[in-house]
């Protein structure tokens, strides 16, 4: 299996300190997870294609920008002219071939993924056009809420096809993610993990980042 990636939700961060939060955990993590919300696809508002342009000035890690708004197709090219190096996209909001040409015509990494309640057959078809599967592991839209086991059948399904096709896709987890679960998240074929509370609600962010790894590497040995 390919090396456990990182990427703290900065949903989770303190917005007047960005970044400082950022540069706190920069040495131990991969990606940075931003989480775009429209107050309509979830109603709750977050980050939009300001904020990513100055997070690209203050960062060279992988800006992950998982777009949850209700109307993507709107806002892709300005997340791209922004900086994001990857956008996700969620299955339920249709319109789904397109977007995905969308976000690679644009030169970004592109994503794909869907609510808990949906099924896994609704993306399955996408596998093979996709960089990132992102499998939510809680309800869209709020931090701090509590993992649900079972989305990780849906890794192991995931996990199944991409190895037999020999697929480019990686495999993303987004969603009440922590240390004592980061394990069972990467033995069922997770090679991303997101991570935001748990991470930026600790007294010492890098050191809760590395503890997610260590379960995580741990549980692949």
């Amino acid at each position: 299996m390919r090396p456990v990636k990182l990427a703290p939700s900065l949903l989770a961060a303190d917005f007047a300190h960005l970044a400082d939060d950022v540069a706190r955990v920069s040495d131990d993590v991969e990606w940075l997870h931003v989480d775009a919300m429209d107050g309509h696809y979830v109603p709750n508002l977050s980050i939009g294609p300001p904020v990513v342009a100055a997070l690209r000035k203050a960062t060279d890690l992988y800006l992950d920008c998982h777009l949850m708004v209700a109307n993507p197709g709107d806002l892709l090219d300005m997340f791209a002219e922004a900086g994001a190096d990857g956008i996700t996209v969620h299955v339920e909001v249709g319109d789904t071939d397109s977007l995905l040409d969308r976000i690679a015509a644009l030169g970004c990494k592109v994503g794909l993924t869907l609510e808990p309640a949906t099924p896994f057959a609704a993306v399955e078809p996408f596998l093979d056009r996709i960089d990132t599967f992102l499998v939510m592991s809680v309800k869209t839209g709020f931090g701090g809420q509590a993992f649900i086991p079972d989305v990780l059948d849906k890794v192991r399904a995931a996990r199944k096809i991409i190895d037999a096709r020999g697929l480019r896709c990686e495999i993303e987890i987004d969603g009440g993610v922590k240390a004592h679960n980061a394990g069972d998240c990467a033995a069922a074929g997770v090679d991303v993990i997101v991570a935001g509370t748990a991470v930026f609600g600790a007294a010492d962010p890098a050191a809760a980042a590395r503890e997610i790894r260590a379960n995580a590497e741990a549980a692949r040995a």
